[in-house]
Protein backbone atom coordinates (compact mmCIF):
# COMPACT_ATOMS: atom_id res chain seq x y z
CA UNK A 1 0.00 0.00 0.00
CA UNK A 2 1.47 3.27 -1.04
CA UNK A 3 0.14 6.71 -1.15
CA UNK A 4 1.68 10.17 -1.90
CA UNK A 5 5.18 8.38 -1.82
CA UNK A 6 4.42 6.59 1.40
CA UNK A 7 4.41 3.23 2.17
CA UNK A 8 2.24 1.15 4.34
CA UNK A 9 4.23 -1.53 6.76
CA UNK A 10 1.63 -2.59 8.62
CA UNK A 11 -2.02 -1.76 10.04
CA UNK A 12 -4.60 -2.37 11.85
CA UNK A 13 -8.37 -1.28 12.64
CA UNK A 14 -10.27 -1.51 15.63
CA UNK A 15 -13.62 -0.91 13.65
CA UNK A 16 -13.33 -3.83 11.19
CA UNK A 17 -11.34 -6.01 13.43
CA UNK A 18 -8.33 -6.51 10.94
CA UNK A 19 -4.67 -6.98 11.06
CA UNK A 20 -3.01 -5.34 7.49
CA UNK A 21 0.53 -6.38 6.60
CA UNK A 22 2.35 -4.89 3.23
CA UNK A 23 3.51 -8.19 0.82
CA UNK A 24 6.12 -6.33 0.06
CA UNK A 25 8.08 -7.01 3.33
CA UNK A 26 7.71 -10.29 2.90
CA UNK A 27 11.32 -11.08 3.65
CA UNK A 28 11.80 -9.24 7.62
CA UNK A 29 11.97 -12.01 9.93
CA UNK A 30 8.85 -13.79 11.22
CA UNK A 31 9.62 -12.86 14.92
CA UNK A 32 9.81 -9.24 13.80
CA UNK A 33 6.27 -9.84 11.94
CA UNK A 34 4.66 -11.31 14.40
CA UNK A 35 5.92 -8.33 17.03
CA UNK A 36 4.23 -5.70 14.11
CA UNK A 37 1.09 -7.86 14.45
CA UNK A 38 0.92 -8.06 18.03
CA UNK A 39 1.60 -4.60 18.78
CA UNK A 40 -0.85 -3.64 16.53
CA UNK A 41 -3.99 -5.52 17.52
CA UNK A 42 -3.10 -4.81 21.25
CA UNK A 43 -3.09 -1.38 20.62
CA UNK A 44 -6.56 -1.28 18.58
CA UNK A 45 -8.00 -3.22 21.25
CA UNK A 46 -6.62 -0.87 24.25
CA UNK A 47 -7.17 2.30 23.26
CA UNK A 48 -9.18 1.57 19.73
CA UNK A 49 -8.80 3.60 16.38
CA UNK A 50 -6.89 2.58 13.46
CA UNK A 51 -2.85 2.42 14.01
CA UNK A 52 -0.50 2.57 11.17
CA UNK A 53 3.22 2.00 10.83
CA UNK A 54 4.12 4.40 7.61
CA UNK A 55 7.43 4.45 6.05
CA UNK A 56 7.77 8.41 4.87
CA UNK A 57 9.56 9.28 1.64
CA UNK A 58 13.16 9.74 3.43
CA UNK A 59 12.57 6.52 4.87
CA UNK A 60 11.72 7.21 8.33
CA UNK A 61 8.73 4.74 10.20
CA UNK A 62 6.54 6.59 11.80
CA UNK A 63 3.76 5.21 13.57
CA UNK A 64 0.27 6.97 13.02
CA UNK A 65 -3.06 6.75 15.19
CA UNK A 66 -6.41 7.45 14.05
CA UNK A 67 -10.39 7.45 14.75
CA UNK A 68 -13.95 8.02 13.11
CA UNK A 69 -15.06 11.40 14.38
CA UNK A 70 -17.99 9.47 15.65
CA UNK A 71 -15.64 7.35 18.08
CA UNK A 72 -15.78 8.82 21.66
CA UNK A 73 -14.61 5.84 22.76
CA UNK A 74 -11.27 6.39 21.36
CA UNK A 75 -8.53 7.58 23.95
CA UNK A 76 -6.40 10.28 22.13
CA UNK A 77 -4.23 10.99 25.33
CA UNK A 78 -3.58 7.20 25.70
CA UNK A 79 -2.91 6.93 22.07
CA UNK A 80 -0.05 8.76 22.17
CA UNK A 81 1.12 7.67 25.40
CA UNK A 82 0.97 3.86 24.10
CA UNK A 83 3.25 5.48 20.60
CA UNK A 84 5.51 7.02 22.56
CA UNK A 85 5.71 3.74 24.69
CA UNK A 86 6.21 1.33 21.18
CA UNK A 87 8.79 3.55 20.30
CA UNK A 88 10.81 3.67 23.55
CA UNK A 89 10.28 -0.18 24.42
CA UNK A 90 10.92 -1.24 20.47
CA UNK A 91 13.14 1.28 19.43
CA UNK A 92 15.97 -0.91 17.87
CA UNK A 93 13.57 -2.96 16.23
CA UNK A 94 12.27 0.06 14.70
CA UNK A 95 15.45 1.29 14.12
CA UNK A 96 16.11 -1.93 12.49
CA UNK A 97 13.09 -1.72 9.91
CA UNK A 98 13.91 2.02 8.99
CA UNK A 99 17.46 0.27 7.79
CA UNK A 100 15.98 -2.57 6.19
CA UNK A 101 13.69 0.07 4.02
CA UNK A 102 16.18 2.37 3.55
CA UNK A 103 18.85 -0.35 2.19
CA UNK A 104 16.38 -2.79 0.58
CA UNK A 105 13.88 0.17 -1.20
CA UNK A 106 15.42 3.28 -1.12
CA UNK A 107 18.90 1.64 -2.39
CA UNK A 108 20.85 3.95 -0.04
CA UNK A 109 24.06 2.76 1.34
CA UNK A 110 24.00 3.02 5.07
CA UNK A 111 26.40 4.07 7.94
CA UNK A 112 25.77 1.68 10.80
CA UNK A 113 27.41 3.71 13.36
CA UNK A 114 24.48 6.23 13.07
CA UNK A 115 21.59 4.09 13.74
CA UNK A 116 22.96 3.02 17.43
CA UNK A 117 21.82 -0.25 17.66
CA UNK A 118 22.33 -2.20 20.88
CA UNK A 119 23.72 -5.80 20.44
Amino acid sequence: MQQNGEVVLCAASAYEQKYYFNGSFSQIPGDVKDQLHIICVLFTEDIGGIILFVFDQEGHLQIRTQAKDSDYNYDEIGAALEVKEIQRTRRDMLNGLELYYRAVFLHESLDLEEWQLEY
